[in-house]
């Protein structure tokens, strides 16, 4: 990528995609891990790319971060201690840390290019980053469950699409093990690709962490710069109950988001046919 006005495309399927106007690259590096670009666009703030796939816009990041975060923190009994794989643009950070009851997040991320660029050039995103409750680890997420059985409340799987690197995390050995690293009632959340696109990669996911999880349940919510336009969640319990039954609890007063809230929470389990053909 080079200085300089210009425009970018990311497709989704051979004959479409989707195209930013580009005003300027506020950073570019190829990292040990990825290509990671950040620029501001003309419409839609500033955004993340890795390897030339969209991770965030500023404009429209919330409705992927307060869904994958607010809906398993706000079902989950006393969600102390709460696990982020992936993330290290601090999305899932901020979003985590608006419930009083999470008392320590941890950050396990691979690539620490992406945390420091994010840090210094989208702090409406990365903000919390530097919070006290907050530790921020660069290491292989993988490697780091291994380590820590019984240990987290809720663990957030915020990955790139399951392809390369990010490709075992959507596999039934990488379920078993985050399995084992949460509490008896701890809850697993992650990102599991769109159904315009992606169908089948949903059925797969669901089938994998079905092997491995007794509740491995579904939801959905847009998110207008993905591939579609729409995103569905894997969301998996250990405990005996079906995480999409369960009553969310309001967020504490003064905390306003700009999707996520307890109405949307229920309906976000309501998927179409289509979407519902793709599952086992």
């Amino acid at each position: 990528m080079h200085q300089g006005e210009f425009w970018f495309t990311e497709l989704h399927a051979p004959g479409t995609g989707i195209t930013f106007r580009v005003r300027r690259v506020l950073h570019w590096a190829r990292t040990p891990f990825q290509e990671l670009a950040l620029v501001e666009t003309e419409d839609m703030g500033r955004a993340l790319f890795l390897d030339g796939t969209v991770q965030f816009t500023e404009r429209d990041e919330f409705f992927y971060h307060e869904m994958l975060v607010h809906v398993p923190l706000c079902i989950h009994p006393r969600p102390r201690r709460v696990l982020i794989v992936g993330g290290g643009d601090g999305g899932c950070v901020r979003e985590a840390l608006r419930h009083p009851e999470v008392e320590e997040v941890t950050l396990v991320e691979i690539d620490g290019e992406v945390v420091d660029a994010c840090r210094k050039h989208i702090p409406s995103v990365s903000s919390k980053l530097d919070d006290p409750r907050v530790r921020v680890l660069i290491e292989d997420g993988v490697a780091f469950l291994k380590r820590n059985r019984g240990t987290f409340d809720v663990i957030i799987v915020d990955s790139t699409d399951p392809v390369g690197m990010a490709s075992p995390l959507t596999q039934a050995p990488f379920f078993r093990t985050a399995r084992e690293a949460l509490t008896p009632q701890g809850l697993y959340v992650a990102q599991s690709q769109g159904p315009i696109f992606d169908g089948r990669e949903i059925g797969r996911i669901a089938r994998a962490a079905r092997k491995v999880f007794r509740h491995a349940r579904h939801f959905m919510a847009p998110t207008p710069t993905y591939p579609g336009g729409l995103w569905t969640y894997l969301l998996a319990a250990r405990g005996p109950k079906d995480p999409a039954g369960l009553r969310p609890r309001p967020l504490p007063r003064g905390e306003r988001t700009r999707y996520y809230s307890a109405e949307v929470h229920r309906a976000a389990f309501v998927l179409p046919p289509f979407v519902r053909d793709f599952l086992p």
